[in-house]
């Protein structure tokens, strides 16, 4: 008996390696977390049903009084009984998996045992499911607890090895022989079983503080980096903000380098490599682009997937971290390392956490920024629009107008007040009817064409019927302001500005477009993504429209923003529509 222990408890710590290779399985943790499917409780039941039949194999085998060793056991003669701890697998995923990983497992184990034949073999064969229906049963007692504790498992540990006694007895034709049997297999059994079942839920307990500690540590370092980088983020240039970060995130981590880029070209490098990784070099990895692309975090494990064209390259690991801003990857922070088998799961996860608490503080950031440029879009609607240029001009219009043609003065002295009075009521309303906009755009396009009509024809065309879409006021006015002074500024005759509404089953499209002179090419993607300044074509005036369209319809309805092929330029929104 004591030699069987002896040999029993040698057994069990190979099983254990095997269990501690198994705790370390990605899909081991929807276990610990109760996070239960039918394709993960098949997988499960496999799994720990292949675990049941090593232990099986690494058994021993009892013949008469005497024990045979051998290796592994692949199969037995009629004369002989397998004595092995595969309850301790199956115990283990009853009471991580529940009835139905258990019964599963058994189901696996015992049919194992039923294939191999010899004395009991009914008896060890009926054991195993049983075990893990009854231990999966007994896990709901604990379903409160993630893991059942050591000393509670060695005591459930104790009762498979005692019902597989009795199974034996049961089933065997020959009792005294068996009694015999049982004797010498008996405590042994219920010693190793029941001291591995504690250990195994041991391992899992220091497994599953190990995870927790890792994700604490990340997380706290995470929240700590995202608040000291909270000064760099609020900077309004990108180049400024980039090398604060890439400086802060090197200093705090250790890291090889750190870059950080827009969706184009790299802001920021710092660390190792800064000799050909440099500020203005395009992104030219396909991970970076895929990253960008997907919103997800990617990661190069190897010189060839970081695709530097630098022969010396010092880098060869990477993790590529989306920066989000309304849902779309407007730029990366990239994590460099000088190998691969340096990116650990705790790199990934403070990399992950790094990444979602900059793009909220990013999202924070702009949403404060917005409010503050429609006050401000309000206020210079308010102020610029009736500014004194446009104000004196158009009354300097209707003073001459009076000695030519009085009835004209009249209208437009109507649609002056008509557009001061939509004017002033702006603050009052973040949307108005569709129906006041186009008053507010007629009496500006009459003013304007009144003003210019030798060298510019504007048309304006509108369906019927969207009285009750609503939209931010003073939305369309700008944009045909902008084609006016800037499209066709230097215009001397022949400038036709079109405005057109059309309308569709759920939504209204609203386009300007002008035969004028266009956008230039170099600032042409970063006009109404970028508050540039006032002489570049009107960017602060359609960035404020289009993070206006933006924040109170959705990313649906932002500007789009193109060169004609001929000559002049378009833009145009879409905003829904309910019938």
């Amino acid at each position: 008996m004591k030699y069987l222990t002896i040999i029993l408890f040698e057994r069990l710590g190979l099983l254990l390696v095997l269990a501690f290779v198994l705790t370390r399985i990605p899909g081991f943790r929807s276990l610990l977390y109760r996070e239960f499917s039918k394709r993960m409780s098949f997988v499960h039941a496999c799994m720990f049903g292949l675990f049941g039949i090593a232990g099986t194999i690494t058994g021993v085998v009892i013949e008469g009084d005497s024990v045979v060793v051998r290796d592994f056991i692949w199969s037995v003669s009629d004369g002989q009984m397998v004595v092995s701890p595969s309850l301790v697998a199956i115990v283990i995923a009853g009471l991580l998996g529940g009835p139905v990983v258990g019964l599963g497992a058994g189901l696996i184990a015992g049919g194992h045992l039923f294939y191999l034949g010899g004395i009991g073999f009914i008896a060890n064969s009926l054991v195993n499911p049983l075990t893990g229906l009854l231990a999966g049963l007994t896990a709901r007692f604990f379903s409160n607890e993630r893991v059942i504790s050591p000393m509670k498992a060695l005591f459930i540990g104790v009762f498979p090895p005692v019902l597989q006694m009795h199974l034996l007895l049961i089933f065997e034709s020959h009792p005294d022989n068996m009694i015999a049997i049982v004797n010498t297999i008996g405590l042994p059994l219920v010693l190793s079983n029941s001291i591995a079942i504690a250990i195994f839920t041991a391992m899992i307990g220091i497994v599953l503080r190990e995870q927790e500690n890792v994700a604490a540590l990340a997380t706290k370092q995470a929240l700590t980096i995202a608040e000291e980088a909270l000064p760099f983020l609020k900077k309004d240039s990108s180049r400024e903000m980039a090398a604060g970060i890439a400086n802060l995130l090197y200093d705090r981590l250790k890291l090889a380098a750190v870059s950080v880029t827009n969706g184009q070209v790299v802001l920021a490098h710092k660390g190792l490599g800064d000799d050909h990784h440099r500020e203005g070099d395009p992104i030219t990895t396909s991970l970076s682009h895929q990253a960008i692309a997907s919103n997800q975090m990617q990661v190069a494990y190897s010189h060839s997937e970081i695709q530097c064209t630098h022969h010396n390259c010092p880098l060869e690991a990477a993790i590529m971290i989306p920066i989000m801003n309304a849902n779309d990857a407007t730029g990366l922070i990239k994590f460099y390392f000088r190998k691969g088998q340096h990116i650990r799961p705790v790199e990934l996860m403070l990399a992950q956490g790094l990444g979602q608490l900059i793009s909220n503080q990013l999202n924070t950031i702009a949403t404060e920024k917005l409010k503050t440029h429609m006050r401000d879009a309000e206020l210079r609607n308010l102020q610029a629009q009736i500014n004194p240029h446009f104000l004196f001009n158009t009354l300097h219009l209707i003073a001459a107008l009076f000695r030519k043609d009085p009835e004209k003065a009249r209208h437009i002295t109507v649609q002056l007040a008509h557009y001061m009075r939509f004017n002033i009521g702006l603050v009052s309303s973040s949307l108005v009817q569709m129906e006041k906009e186009c008053q507010h755009v007629k009496a500006y396009i009459d003013i304007i064409q009144t003003r210019f009509s030798s060298r510019l024809q504007i048309n304006f065309s509108e369906p019927e019927g969207i009285s009750q879409v609503f939209i931010p006021p003073s939305t369309i006015q700008p944009l045909v302001e902008n084609s006016v002074q800037h499209g066709l500024e230097n215009v001397t005759n022949g400038g036709v500005v079109t405005v057109t509404i059309e309308k569709f089953d759920l939504s209204i499209k609203i386009t300007v477009r002008d035969n004028g002179r266009g956008f230039p090419e170099d600032i042409l993607n970063r006009v109404g993504h970028e508050s540039l300044t006032e002489n570049q074509n009107g960017g602060a005036g359609l960035y404020n429209v289009n993070q206006r369209l933006i924040s109170l319809l959705g990313e649906s309805a932002r500007l789009h923003i193109r060169n004609l092929p001929s000559s002049g330029s378009e833009i145009y929104f879409i905003i829904p529509c309910k019938d």
